[in-house]
């Protein structure tokens, strides 16, 4: 009889190398938000991957940055860090995401995290579908390689679903033996109501400019379930922060028309993932420098 593995597995790297496209397409199904924007992940999430001969339960962080002094660095770029480093404490394996051809301090920054962590470290090289010849990867292999323990190597393309069962195969023999921690039809920790908060965050994240998203957070004021003519209807109120007026007319957009394509979006990604129909209602409100701000952090939902 085969033996059945299950356990942590921390996904670690430096910001906007692929780590919640990764954990999502192990899992399944979209936990985690995703944006071309580095740090879109602001909080530990776990992610639950299921297979036939294990489970791993995948911890998808926020990317580990250098800070250059507590000057410097606000309360949410020191959170984002703490979350990171925290989500080390009590797994069974890891995976140290990079990005293909890149290598940085950030990086190296991560792989050190990991070594004090004193945990097996799988290497995943991600968005090698970049490569058209994937011999030309094998410098850069050599080199990150080099003078670092790893306990397997493995090219993938999260985006692409590409070596990701070999990358399986490796995990799973890395955790203890044990029956399945969660159920086979549960995909992640986090409630529908955070999941709400973060799929209009993700909107933020895509058709705000390059600075605005990293000014706003979502809070969901209001999340309510009633009785519909096919299944059930969620009500959700969602509350967009912003830190000055003026930001607040940058995401309400000319008459309104940018807050209800946000909307419009985030309500689709939502009946997709919870299966059932949505009534969204957004709202901006402004908050004079939440992000600088520990003790706001907590009441929007930023706790270690």
């Amino acid at each position: 009889m085969s033996t059945h593995h299950a356990g942590h597995v921390a996904v670690i790297g430096r910001p906007n190398v692929g780590k919640s496209t990764l954990v999502n397409a192990l899992v399944g199904a979209k936990v985690s938000i995703v944006s071309n924007r580095p740090q879109t992940t602001r909080h530990r999430l776990l992610g639950i991957a299921t297979f036939e001969r294990g489970q791993l339960l995948l911890v998808d962080t926020p990317g580990i940055h250098r800070e250059q002094g507590k000057s410097s660095a606000s309360a949410m770029h020191r959170w984002m860090n703490r979350a990171a480093r925290g989500a080390l404490e009590g797994v069974d394996a890891a995976v140290l995401v990079v990005e293909a051809g890149r290598w940085d301090e950030e990086d190296a920054l991560a792989y050190d995290a990991l070594r004090e962590a004193k945990v097996p470290v799988v290497l995943a090289v991600n968005q090698v579908d970049r490569f058209k010849d994937k011999a030309a990867l094998l410098p850069f292999l050599a080199e990150v390689t080099e003078g670092r323990e790893f306990a397997a190597v493995h090219p993938v393309s999260a985006l692409k679903r590409q070596g990701l069962d070999a990358l399986v195969d490796t995990l799973l023999p890395l955790l203890p033996e044990q029956p399945p921690l969660y159920g086979e039809d549960e995909i992640t920790d986090k409630s529908q109501r955070f999941l709400a908060g973060e799929l209009v965050r993700e909107q933020l994240m895509r058709q705000l400019g390059a600075e605005l998203p990293y000014a706003t957070t979502v809070e969901i004021e209001s999340f309510t379930e009633e009785p519909a003519r096919h299944g059930v209807l969620l009500r959700i109120g969602a509350v967009i922060w912003v830190e000055r007026e003026g930001q607040k007319g940058i995401v309400i957009g000319k008459g309104g028309a940018r807050l209800r394509e946000i909307g419009s979006r985030a309500r689709e990604s939502m009946e997709r993932l919870f299966g059932a129909k949505v009534f969204l209602e957004t709202f901006v409100r402004v908050r004079a420098g939440w992000s600088d701000d520990e003790a706001a952090l907590r009441t929007l939902g930023y706790h270690d």
